[in-house]
This record gives C-alpha cells, sequence and structure tokens, in this order.
C-alpha cells in the first residue's frame, strides 16, 4: 500500500497565465478507494498525472509538493499504474501480448512468470482477442481494455485511473468495472479513479472528494454523505449527480437527403473480416442519427468513410450535387460539405492556440475576416471556452479538448457533421450544453451522424438509430 499527499500543491502549464490547480492540501490513506470528481477543467486530470510523476519542469511550473509514501511522486513511479484518458498514448508494441509484457519486463518481473500475468490481465479486462491480436487493429475501447491490461499485470501499489470505461461499449463498460473490482479485492493497492458518470463506480470506491474550479475542495467524505449533504451545490458545478433529470430536444421533421451511403465496405489487409461490410443509409436535413452497437462493431470506420477521410473497398459515400463520391473531392471543398469529430480531439488541432483552431476553418473556405471573428466569438462562449482562447490546444483537459474538436467542425458552417463519441469527457454542464448546441444546428438544417456509447446522448437527439454488430448493419431503429 501507499498513502498519498498534496501540500500546497498548484501548477501552470507552460505557456498558460492562469493555474490548472492551486493551493491543493490532500491526503489518502494507505489501501484507500478515492473517486475524485468535479466539473470538466477543475483539475483532476492535473492531479492525476502529478500523482503519476509525469509534469516535468518544461511543460509548466509548480509550486508545494507532491508526496507517496513521503516521497516525491517522480522518485516513486515505478509503484504507479496509470490509465488516462486516451489509451493509444499507451501502447507501444505491435502485438497485445507483447503490450502488457512491455511493463512486466521493464519493472524486471521473472521470466517465468510474465506469459501467465499477461494473460491473466487480458483475460481480467474482458479482451475479445489472443494475445497476438495487431494493436493496430483494435478499436479504442478494445485499446483501452488492453492499457488496462497492462497496469493490472503490473500489480501496482498506486492505481491512478482516469475515465477508465469512458470509450467503451455499456457491456464493456461493466465488464471493466468488474474486472476492476476482482483486481481490487485481490490487491491492498490505493486507487484513485477519475469517473464523469458518478453511478458507475461508487462501490468500487469508499470515499469520494468533489473539486471545484481551480481545484477548490468542495466536498470530501463518504459517497453517500457527500452525495446527500452536496448533491444539489455538486450538480450546479457540473457534476453527474445520480437521478438528476436530463433534457431530451426532439426533432421536428427530416427535410431532403444530404448525404447517402451506399453498401459502404472497408476491409483492411490481412484482417480476419471486413472492419465495415456492406452498410447502406441516408442522411436527411435536420435529422440526428446516432451509430451505436459494441466496441469493434465498425462504428468508428462508418464515421470516416461517411465523413470522406478514407477510401472504401467497397461501395461509396455521397453528397448531393458532387459528381464525385465524398473521399476524391478536394480537402477545401470537403470541408464546405462535411464536418468530422474526431474520437481523439487532439488529432484535428493544427494550430497554437484555441482562437486560431476556431479560425482555421472559415479561413480555409474563405471566410471574410469579420465574419470569421463573429463566428469564432460565438463558438468560444456557447462552449465556455472564452477564458482559454489563447491556450494551447493540447494543453487543455478532455474535457475541454471535446468542445474544441466539436466547436472546431462547426465553425465553418457545414452543411452535414458527423460525430464520433461527441459527449466524452464532458461534466453534466458541458453535456447539456453539447445537447443543446447540437440540437440547434440539427434544427437549423444540418444532417448529423453521430457514433456514441451514451445512451443518454442517443435518447435525447437522435431521431433514427444505426445498430453495427460485426462490421455489418444488424437493425436500424426509427423514434
Amino acid at each position: 500500500m501507499i498513502a498519498v499527499e498534496f501540500r500546497g500543491f498548484a501548477w501552470r502549464h507552460a505557456g498558460r497565465r492562469a493555474r490548472a490547480v492551486a493551493g491543493v492540501d490532500l491526503r489518502v490513506e494507505p489501501g484507500e478507494r478515492v473517486l475524485l470528481l468535479g466539473p470538466s477543467g477543475s483539475g483532476k486530470s492535473t492531479l492525476l498525472a502529478a500523482l503519476a510523476g509525469l509534469l516535468t519542469g518544461d511543460s509548466g511550473e509548480q509550486d508545494g509538493e507532491v508526496l507517496l509514501d513521503g516521497k516525491p511522486a517522480a522518485e516513486q513511479r515505478a509503484r504507479v499504474g496509470v490509465l488516462f484518458q486516451d489509451p493509444e498514448t499507451q501502447l507501444v508494441m505491435a502485438r497485445s501480448g507483447d503490450d502488457v509484457a512491455f511493463g512486466l519486463e521493464n519493472q524486471a518481473a521473472p521470466p517465468g512468470e510474465i506469459h501467465s500475468r499477461v494473460l491473466a490481465a487480458l483475460e481480467a479486462v474482458g479482451f475479445p482477442y489472443g494475445p497476438d491480436r495487431p494493436t493496430h487493429a483494435l478499436s479504442g475501447g478494445e485499446q483501452q481494455r488492453l492499457a488496462l491490461a497492462g497496469v493490472l499485470a503490473r500489480r501496482p501499489d498506486l492505481i491512478l485511473l482516469d475515465e477508465p470505461t469512458a470509450n467503451l461499449d455499456p457491456e464493456g463498460a461493466q465488464e471493466v468495472r468488474e474486472a476492476l473490482r476482482r483486481s481490487l479485492a485481490d490487491s491492498r493497492a490505493t486507487m484513485v479513479v477519475v469517473e464523469h458518470r458518478v453511478a458507475d463506480v461508487l462501490d468500487l470506491v469508499d470515499r469520494v472528494i468533489a473539486l471545484g474550479p481551480g481545484g477548490t475542495l468542495l466536498a470530501d467524505g463518504p459517497a453517500a454523505a457527500v452525495l446527500a449533504a452536496h448533491g444539489d451545490a455538486l450538480a450546479a458545478q457540473g457534476v453527474w449527480v445520480p437521478g438528476a433529470p436530463l433534457p431530451v430536444r426532439p426533432a421536428g421533421p427530416a427535410g431532403e437527403v444530404a448525404l447517402r451511403g451506399e453498401h459502404l465496405s472497408l476491409a483492411h489487409p490481412g484482417a480476419d473480416r471486413p472492419a465495415l461490410d456492406d452498410v447502406s443509409f441516408a442522411l436527411r436535413r435536420g435529422e440526428l442519427v446516432a451509430v451505436t452497437g459494441p466496441n469493434g462493431s465498425g462504428k468508428s470506420t462508418l464515421a470516416l468513410l461517411a465523413g470522406g477521410l478514407a477510401k472504401p473497398t467497397g461501395g461509396a459515400a455521397a453528397v448531393p450535387g458532387e459528381a464525385r463520391p465524398l473521399h476524391r473531392l478536394p480537402a477545401r471543398r470537403l470541408a464546405a460539405r462535411v464536418g468530422s469529430v474526431f474520437q481523439d480531439p487532439e488529432h484535428q488541432f493544427v494550430t497554437a492556440t484555441v482562437r486560431d483552431e476556431l479560425a482555421f476553418g472559415p479561413r480555409q473556405a474563405g471566410w471574410p475576416a469579420d465574419r470569421t471573428a463573429a463566428r469564432v466569438a460565438e463558438l468560444l462562449e456557447r462552449l465556455r471556452l472564452a477564458p482559454l482562447a489563447e491556450a494551447n490546444p493540447h494543453t487543455l483537459s478532455g474535457g475541454e479538448a471535446r468542445r474544441l474538436s466539436v466547436a472546431g467542425a462547426l465553425a465553418a458552417a457545414p452543411e452535414v457533421l458527423i460525430l464520433d463519441e461527441p459527449t466524452f469527457g464532458q461534466d453534466r454542464r458541458t453535456w447539456g450544453e453539447l445537447v443543446d448546441l447540437t440540437a440547434d444546428i440539427r434544427d437549423e438544417g444540418t444532417a448529423l451522424l453521430a457514433v456514441t456509447h451514451d445512451r443518454d446522448f442517443a435518447a435525447a437527439l437522435a431521431g433514427r438509430e444505426l445498430v453495427l454488430r460485426g462490421g455489418r448493419l444488424a437493425e436500424e431503429e426509427g423514434r
């Protein structure tokens, strides 16, 4: 077991004027399991990075101390296992089993134990393939399970989890929570988990620490007591307090077809089955169609093909008025017709500031400066990004980065918008703002296709649902 302590801790990212957190004083006792919650941008991920010893002098400025068993966190990295929001950044090997073994080998685990510990970790997280599965062939949720297996295989003294099930389908998320429950039952490790959806992890923790802006302490104590005493205040701050009602924004009648996919297929060389196989659909103006299904069912592949960002091996996606399919349109022409929001928001950032990121699309589309400035100002306010206008996009929290990626895709007002997990990493308040913004642009006549595991988002906005399984369209549900 290991004790965790913050003493007057403050952190300012390089290039940022405001501190991400300031004056944090916290102690977590050995063996405690703590849920760290708070609104997007309250510093939760910064605190986890500090505990992992990953905040260095060249990336920002620190005051105070972060101690593990009384020693600086940077000196205790070998005792810490961490899973951050983007599992792809943690995968380093070409084969899945080798990736799980990588940490054990660097930890100098006995060679005779490594194979059995790898297989046990893969089984514990419900990884659906064997150890020979190529890591490049995994979906986002499958990558997340693999990265978690790598954490658990090392049997760390401190486990840090940043939204560990956010990219998983409901069944996969439950499997990972069960894996954590089993692993923690056999371990004396201390655990700190960040999770927006509070109800999903309450049975895994014995203490809740709620943060406000800048890392200020809002509440601390047993989960039931914290929620009973501070539930309304936490909900007002943006915390997903269980049982709070959610908005529903039904659509009006849909208009004409804005994008059509005909027999779309994509087969990767050497794969045992196509990533997408013979999927057809029509997307109409003024409607949002949700694409759902388990991890690895082809949802993100469909988003890439529908957005014209990948060449299909069969079929085509097209919009009215264009003689060529989407994947053959020039980039500027494609961007004017179809906008895309990727599952990993940082993959689409191309400028040095949030303001320039929002202006990039309109400038590429040839908008005049005054119209561009007005659009940027509108989106900065609507998505609560105005205080971050001059920040580097790569220093944003996960929730802030997702809002910026959505805003960037909206900036040039495309006719069709493709969204891949648009609500990932959002607190309840910014989730509601994204729902309202998405509903507004849908009601203005934009056609939207949203890949999502978020059943609340689909229920709030979707007029139809495309359910994928095994790369094929399993069913289409109307609402």
